[in-house]
């Protein structure tokens, strides 16, 4: 198996896009100002076994969806993109899968999610599973919010979930 890495612009800055040959396997938004930071691609190397190979324009049609996306446009990934979940298993495979059923504009609760996802008591489970996603925006997690409506978080930056909601509310 190789892996390839590309990046795209998002409004947060670059992200880093590592893709299998089965499809992307990995989207993320850097916590740094420079998304090529060494320890961020190391993350992800540990993660797969294997170093990425830098491949300039592999994440040229992701980043024409992320333009869509962020103009306003209903995008879902999943259908423009094959997803590569090789990082993710069990339950929180199940929970990210759920959360790509939810629509544009719309939000579920974290139990809710849980509930759809046949473990209702598991809202704590359905936290992580979108704390760790290897897909940021890719999968919705932003669209799972606290039983109250309010947002919560998403990972270090909660104004990010904001924005992401904000988006798609207009």
């Amino acid at each position: 198996m190789t892996f390839r890495y590309d990046f795209a612009p998002t409004p947060f800055g670059d992200a880093l896009a590592v893709f299998s040959d089965e499809g992307i396997v990995r989207f993320d938004l850097s916590e740094s100002e420079d998304p090529s930071v060494p320890w961020l691609l190391e993350g992800v190397a540990r993660q797969l076994h294997a170093m990425p190979e830098p491949d300039p324009g592999a994440a040229d049609e992701l980043a024409h969806l992320l333009a869509a996306y962020f103009d306003g446009e209903p995008v879902r990934f999943e259908d423009h993109l094959r997803l590569d979940w090789r990082l993710v298993e069990r339950f929180p495979l199940l929970a990210l899968q759920t959360i790509c059923g939810i629509a544009w504009g719309e939000t579920l609760s974290y139990g809710e999610v849980a509930v759809l996802a046949g473990h209702p008591g598991a809202a704590r489970a359905v936290g992580t599973a979108c704390r760790l996603t290897p897909f940021s925006i890719i999968v919705p997690v932003h669209r799972v919010v606290r039983s109250d409506g309010t947002p919560g978080h998403y990972g270090a930056h909660p104004e990010r979930k904001t924005f992401l909601l904000d988006l798609e509310s207009r």
